[in-house]
């Protein structure tokens, strides 16, 4: 708080006493005091009120920076109500009070948003166990044909397979913690994985892909395969029409593990690659015939946050993207003989 606004703010109770000051003077000329006298008083009467008010002005601005200390230091800034300190003046106590009622409101407020926002998370779990018994339905009755109709049938229910993982995945993208379980995971296993579920959408588009992934690393597989799926079938989505292909490989970033997932395809141009990681971003291919949705690596650039991995986006437009997942190594694993290591060692 600066003197100025302080003096600012009490203008009016400055001026009374002016004016105070003032008609005594004038009265005390009136009954002709003598003038030594009324320059005492008056003298007095300055002294005494800017001492009151210098002494106000300090013990305002002491009170406030130590609320401003404890609001600062607060995880719960909201509850600045129940954490204000004491007051003896009575504007202080009355604030006070208004501001736990206007805090009770809120806190009432988030936890009602909250508890819609968890029987929609329920609700959508839910609903994705439901509709994941007819996907499985289709996949095996379409597995029993073999002919290119059934192929065709297979790719397609793939990719509704993944928007309903998506919406699990980005219903359970805030609680990750409640939902993943880190331990040693094979790369090379996982995007095979990966690769297999997706074979129908990569032979349908000609597709040749490789993996060579000989690292191991600690996290979560399901959440990492899932992610690897949405730069897979980004790279189908964006394929370029003829030899199209797919790497995924493992290298090395420092101490750190580096998966790649690189294409030849149609790339990003380079004004719009610094957001293709937004919330529905879709950008010039994706409002093309692909038909995007902007979700997919938003929701892969949020799992990998959660997941302390950075993910790193290179494209040359025309000629290909490269995304990769930098996982790092503990010194603490390291010290265990617990290191990213080869699954042939």
């Amino acid at each position: 708080m600066k003197f100025a606004d302080y003096c600012k703010d009490r203008l009016l109770l400055l001026m009374l006493h002016i004016a105070c000051m003032m008609l005594l003077t004038a009265f005390l000329i009136a009954t002709a005091y003598p003038p030594g006298c009324c320059c005492l008083i008056l003298l007095t009467w300055l002294i005494l009120l800017t001492a009151w008010f210098l002494t106000e002005y300090f013990r305002r601005k002491r009170y406030f920076e130590q609320m401003e200390a404890i609001l600062e230091q607060a995880d719960r800034k909201y509850l600045l109500g129940e954490l204000m300190p004491a007051s003896f003046r009575l504007e202080d106590r009355l604030y006070r009070e208004m501001i736990r009622k206007s805090n009770k409101s809120v806190i009432e407020r988030i936890r009602s948003v909250e508890d819609a926002g968890q029987e929609y998370r329920e609700y959508i779990e839910s609903w994705v166990h439901e509709i994941k018994a007819p996907i499985a339905d289709i996949y095996l009755l379409c597995e029993r044909r073999r002919d290119d109709t059934a192929r065709r049938i297979l790719a397609q229910n793939r990719r509704t397979e993944n928007y309903v993982d998506m919406a699990l995945f980005y219903a359970r993208s805030d609680q990750v913690y409640q939902d993943y379980l880190i331990r040693e995971a094979t790369l090379q296993q996982t995007a095979e994985e990966v690769l297999q579920k997706n074979k129908y959408a990569l032979m349908e588009n000609h597709i040749r892909a490789s993996v060579h992934c000989p690292d191991t690393v600690y996290t979560d597989a399901k959440w990492i395969a899932f992610i690897l799926e949405q730069l897979v079938l980004n790279a189908v989505k964006y394929r370029r029409d003829t030899e199209p292909v797919l790497r995924i490989s493992t290298g090395r970033a420092g101490r750190n593990v580096l998966l790649t997932v690189e294409d030849n395809g149609c790339g990003i141009p380079e004004e719009e690659l610094p957001r293709i990681f937004d919330k529905g971003f879709t950008g010039t291919n994706g409002r093309g015939g692909a038909k995007a949705t902007g979700m997919g690596l938003y929701l892969c650039r949020k799992l990998c946050v959660k997941l302390g991995i950075q993910i790193l986006a290179e494209s040359v437009a025309g000629r290909g993207t490269r995304i990769s997942l930098e996982f790092p190594v503990s010194d603490y694993l390291s010290g265990l003989s617990l290191p990213v290591k080869s699954p042939n060692a």
